[in-house]
């Protein structure tokens, strides 16, 4: 007899997830940002959802993307 747990589909891994080119909205009631995102599978399909943020989190990665962004910099400067 199968248990049935031989016949759940395997899911396609998901190699990566890009930002999507809309703009990000943030819910005063839910006290969350939400940005668009794309999800890539390693098969090559995608799909679009939400990747959803606590202010807490919104703050902690407004910090890392500023760092980020001087980095960035940083590097083109040294490279001319």
């Amino acid at each position: 007899m199968s248990d049935r747990t031989t016949l759940r589909p395997v899911p396609v891994p998901v190699t990566h997830v890009t930002p999507m080119r809309r703009d990000a909205i943030y819910d005063h009631r839910a006290q969350q940002a939400a940005l668009p995102v794309t999800v890539h599978y390693e098969d090559g399909g995608t799909c679009e959802t939400v990747l959803v943020l606590t202010p807490a989190q919104v703050e902690l990665y407004s910090i890392q993307f500023t760092q980020l962004i001087a980095a960035r910099e940083s590097a083109r400067e040294h490279a001319r």
